[in-house]
């Protein structure tokens, strides 16, 4: 069996996929994206591409090494996100040959659940607590929500009270039955932070979220040290080397990226790194379908997973959803806020290809929003 085609699709609403058939006719589908900076990882599958075509797609871990670090320049984000793509579809292939699920390649389940959360949107606190009881009247037993909004380098009074209420609002609504995770999504500076974490403990979230930018590592172990709330970053990281600092600082829990931090095969390794520290792995996954069945063959297989984002109903998704790219949406059903293993083979999700190919058509070019502070200087998104 070889490679013998790849093809890449822009799908809105801001989600890339990638399709590698072999000479067999096996179809494999990965998700290679960098949000708003999809072309140049299409331009980089394509390079990959060239190593690719006409070799034995079942040699997923050298095909890895060779394109992580067969050029003399290696790492960052649209690198890593090419491969990750590519390796979710090689693996996707395997399980097909095989007529297996992923995970039954990866050792076999360790658990029949994989529990998820829902993202929850809104400014105000009547918006999050209407937004906070449709998704537990959907069944859902914890929610993700952004901590604050845009905030100061060192905060108003104000900023800081605001943030209180949405984690306020959050544990009223829920109970002490469900969990709810505060994402500060890196807008909080190292001060404030320091300054927010023991005053959000009186809440009991399950996790903070990107308490700083990954840039600011050196501040992290402090802010372990500043509370009893478990700190969860990596959504910006993407190698093993990348997580093992967090680590060593003491962050509760990983959150590495199947699309960015090099696929499968990557997402492994973390996920084992991260056990010997005593860490959960919560996989980010605010994007597509393939990212996410490729996501749950992972978590389904790994002792230390804790929970997995999922983007259905997110509030970035405009024009298009996750279930608008498959034929059968039944491996993504949730039963009472959890994800059910099944042992359909390859990832598990049967792409709509001609959905794909049409969107391919309309395209997408999004970016992200730039914020500015009132001064008029940037300010984190």
């Amino acid at each position: 069996m070889q490679i013998a085609r790849i093809e890449t699709f822009m799908a809105p609403p801001r989600w890339m996929f990638v399709r590698v058939e072999t000479d067999e006719g096996v179809v494999g589908w990965g998700e290679p994206v960098v949000e708003g900076r999809a072309e140049p990882v299409r331009a980089t599958v394509e390079v990959l591409s060239e190593y690719l075509l006409g070799r034995d797609p079942m040699r997923i871990e050298d095909h890895w090494q060779v394109m992580t670090k067969g050029g003399f320049y290696r790492g960052g984000p649209v690198l890593s996100s090419a491969v990750a793509g590519l390796d979710q579809a090689l693996w996707d292939i395997k399980g097909k040959a095989y007529g297996k699920p992923v995970h039954q390649l990866l050792g076999g389940p360790v658990r029949d659940r994989i529990r998820a959360y829902a993202w929850v949107g809104g400014d105000e606190p009547h918006e999050i607590e209407d937004a906070l009881r449709r998704q537990t009247e959907a069944g859902f037993t914890a929610v993700k929500m952004n901590g604050c909004g845009r905030m100061s380098p060192l905060a108003t009074r104000s900023e800081v009270r605001d943030c209180l209420r949405r984690a306020e609002t959050a544990r009223e609504v829920l109970g002490d039955d469900r969990d709810f995770g505060l994402d500060f999504h890196g807008r909080v500076s190292p001060a404030n932070a320091r300054r927010i974490l023991p005053l959000l403990a009186a809440y009991d979230p399950m996790f903070v979220e990107e308490p700083v930018l990954s840039d600011h590592m050196q501040a992290v172990p402090d802010l372990v040290n500043a509370s009893n709330i478990p700190l969860a970053l990596g959504e910006r990281l993407f190698t093993r080397r990348e997580f093992l600092a967090p680590l060593q600082a003491g962050v509760a829990v990983l959150q590495p990226d199947i699309s960015h931090a090099g696929g499968i095969s990557e997402l492994r390794r973390i996920a084992a790194l991260a056990e010997v520290y005593g860490a959960q792995i919560a996989p980010h996954c605010p994007l597509g379908p393939v990212a996410l069945a490729a996501s749950l063959q992972v978590a389904f297989t790994t002792p230390n997973f804790l929970i997995q984002e999922q983007s259905i109903g997110i509030h970035y998704n405009q024009g298009a959803e996750l279930l608008d790219y498959v034929t059968d949406p039944e491996p993504f059903r949730f039963d009472a806020g959890s994800l059910v293993r099944t042992e359909r083979p390859g990832l598990g999700v049967e792409v709509d290809e001609a959905a794909v190919r049409a969107a391919d058509k309309q395209g997408h070019a999004w970016r992200n929003p730039v914020w500015r502070h009132a001064d008029g200087s940037f300010a984190e998104w």
